[in-house]
């Protein structure tokens, strides 16, 4: 009996034994399954040769990622601008050539210091910060550097994670600039106070002509010599006002403007040359026109160079009118001639400085002959949009242009004065 019990023992242990290791084995096996499924490769496949091959094409991925990042580092030092990578711990993990050059450092010596030891000023690491927000942002900056370079900035985040800087040195640009501005000033006086003296000479030789019994020949030419040197006068001031636009923010010295008065401000202006050209300025602006936030003496400068330029462009005879009406939180001014018009194709090209439709407007067709710079209508775009608004053109050849300007209207409590 003790014999039977010792051998039902053994059995039951025996098969205990079996349904585990038959348990293991599943296991292993759903294991293996699954491995080979991870793998791609059928669950019969030999397991070592799949993951030798796993590994192989890991590290040709790996050696290709390393090739590109070289390939990309190699570009990037090839760049005359400053490159970084920040991480977000404002610390530099990457910098080319170039930033090491433009920031006085040894190569090699920028990665792992922080924004303000690389750059040693506050604001850049403001703008890094602020790009790190995801607000790009960009500043020309003056370094407290030996020699205190101008750097142009822009940082943004990156989709990765971190902070891409690239930065340009500009000083030896603002030297040029500098030196523009100071040609342009020595030019303006150099240039107009002669062509102001010839003017007051041939409108004093006028007067003394009309009351001599001169050739007509010596009265026309005479009268030429008044029309050409005030050409000359226009293009030099349209080329330095432009200069002066293009070179950064116009200063407007900001109020609720009344269009009607500026309307008739360039009216007045420009009644001789109007006159001269056979061609009446007729407002019709209405008196309940809402008034803009602008600067009047270069809403009126705008003003007059579209009147100037319609009446340059209409023949003698013809009608040249200002008119206004509110739209959409704007102010709509319009200036309408009965001119020669413009070609479709060149209508946006006509407020790009030095632009001229073709030669018969360059040279005119109102009664005195005088021509263009080509700088009227772009020193009108830059004023229209200093004010935030815009500018566009009408025009059908043969029928006339009708050049408009949207202004936004001032808004309640903005009648103080201001500077932008």
């Amino acid at each position: 009996m003790a014999l039977d019990i010792v051998l039902l023992a053994v059995a039951v242990v025996a098969v205990a034994a079996a349904i585990g290791a038959t348990a293991i084995a599943s296991r292993r096996g759903g294991r293996i399954a699954a491995l080979a499924g991870r793998l791609g490769v059928p669950a019969a496949a030999d397991l070592e040769l799949a993951v030798s091959d796993v590994v192989a094409r890991g590290e040709e991925a790996d050696a290709r990622a390393r090739s590109a990042g070289e390939d990309l580092a190699a570009l990037a030092d090839l760049l005359p601008a400053g490159v970084l990578r920040i991480d977000d711990r404002r610390l530099i993990t990457y910098a080319n050539a170039a930033a090491h050059r433009l920031l006085g450092q040894r190569d090699g010596s920028l990665p792992r210091r922080t924004v303000i030891e690389a750059f040693g000023d506050h604001h850049v690491e403001q703008l890094v910060l602020s790009a790190a927000r995801d607000r790009p942002a960009e500043a020309e900056v003056t370094l407290r550097q030996v020699g205190r370079p101008t750097i142009a900035l822009y940082a943004m985040r990156s989709p990765v994670g971190g902070t891409w800087v690239v930065f340009e040195d500009r000083s030896e640009l603002r030297r040029l600039r500098r030196i523009r501005e100071e040609f342009l000033d020595n030019l303006s006086h150099e240039l107009r106070t002669p062509l102001t003296n010839i003017r007051l000479l041939t409108e004093t030789m006028e007067r003394d002509l009309a009351q001599a019994d001169a050739p007509r020949h010596i009265r026309d030419g005479i009268e030429k010599i008044d029309v050409e040197s005030g050409h000359l006068v226009l293009m030099v001031t349209e080329i330095l006002d432009l200069a002066r636009l293009e070179d950064g923010p116009i200063r407007l010295v900001l109020a609720d403007a009344d269009l009607g008065v500026v309307a008739t401000q360039a009216i007045e202006r420009l009644e001789v040359f109007a006159a001269h050209s056979g061609v009446s300025l007729v407002s019709g602006l209405p008196a309940d026109l809402p008034r803009v936030r602008g600067d009047e003496e270069r809403l009126t400068q705008l003003l007059v160079n579209l009147l100037h330029n319609a009446v340059k462009f209409s023949m003698p005879g013809g009608e040249v009118t200002v008119t206004g009406s509110p739209r959409s939180g704007e102010v709509i001014l319009s200036i309408a001639d009965h001119g020669i018009g413009i070609e479709p194709e060149e209508q946006e090209l006509i407020f790009e400085r030095f632009h001229k439709a073709d030669r018969a407007r360059a040279r005119g067709v109102g009664g005195t002959g005088v021509g263009g710079t080509g700088l009227g209508l772009p020193i009108a775009r830059h004023i229209a949009e200093a004010h935030g608004g815009r500018i566009w053109v009408e025009s059908e050849l043969g029928r006339g242009s009708t050049f408009s300007v949207a202004l936004p209207i001032a808004g309640p409590g903005s009648s103080g004065g201001g500077a932008a």
